[in-house]
């Protein structure tokens, strides 16, 4: 087949030559959080290395990202050798706090056996070690890079956490599928999130791009699966436990339990004849 429409082909060239320049790679990009994460964590490639490997294969990754930077370097105030030094100089300090929510998930989840299994198993994990390498990024300022990671961590976990987000260590996500956590959340210490939880915005206003939208979740709180936390001045106070299927748009005080009242009624088939009220 020959594709003979030349106005539509002009038309996704005028596109793809007006809006789409000066940003980074996906592939390239992809590769990169792999390099970098695999690094990390080499066990991941089921194999144990030596400093001197790992040094060699850090230099290997900031070569990428300096790659990647360049695409987008006028976007840019500091240059892409500067980003790439104070990127790799904070990577320490975020490969520690990963080393602690490891840990913490070991102690926290009773399924898990070792922290091996936590870092070769869990997508909480794996999109908790992205978010952390992204968050760098954005606090430095780049552009559009950041959220494609997100974007590829959320691609492949379901879990979708805007690099812009601020979470302390240790931070315990289980399971994981269906997470939303906005660009302005902030998240405390022994947080536990469950299934399905979304830390999200009141509404959806450009207005809003340089306000706090998103709510503060304190330290040593736990939301359970199906929850929806909503808005910018709402704060979960410490050491509370969000029952699962709840929907807050307020504060709560610290050491509350929140819950659904709901009730499940169970009764005999051969004697039920109520009119069935729901279609599947």
């Amino acid at each position: 087949m020959t594709f003979e429409n030349r106005t539509f082909a002009e038309r996704v060239s005028e596109f793809n030559s007006g809006y789409c320049k000066d940003v980074p790679s996906m592939t390239q990009t992809h590769e990169f959080v792999e390099n970098l994460i695999h690094t990390l964590f080499p066990i991941k490639r089921n194999c144990v290395v030596d400093a001197g490997e790992i040094a060699i294969e850090m230099d290997r990754c900031a070569i990428k990202l300096r790659e990647l930077l360049y695409s987008i370097r006028k976007s840019m105030e500091a240059s892409p050798g500067e980003v790439v030094e104070a990127f790799f100089s904070e990577v320490p300090e975020a490969f520690e706090q990963l080393v602690v929510d490891a840990e913490a998930i070991t102690r926290f989840d009773p399924a898990a056996t070792c922290v091996e299994e936590i870092i070769l198993c869990y997508p909480g994990f794996y999109c908790i070690s992205v978010y952390r390498m992204a968050h760098i990024l954005y606090e430095l300022g780049v552009p559009v890079l950041p959220r494609v990671m997100a974007e590829y961590a959320h691609e492949k976990t379901g879990i979708d956490i805007n690099p812009g987000a601020k979470i302390e260590s240790p931070f315990f996500i289980d399971h994981g599928t269906g997470i939303v956590i906005g660009e302005t959340a902030q998240i405390g210490k022994n947080v536990k999130l469950y299934q399905g939880v979304t830390l999200g915005a009141l509404t959806v206003d450009k207005s809003m791009a340089s306000k706090k939208r998103h709510p503060t979740i304190e330290d040593n709180v736990v939301i359970y699966a199906g929850s929806t936390i909503l808005g910018g001045e709402t704060v979960i106070g410490h050491h509370t436990v969000v029952g699962g299927n709840t929907w807050i748009t307020e504060s709560i005080m610290p050491y509350s339990v929140v819950y659904r009242n709901h009730r499940v009624v169970v009764k005999d088939s051969r004697d039920f004849h109520a009119p069935i009220d729901f279609v599947i």
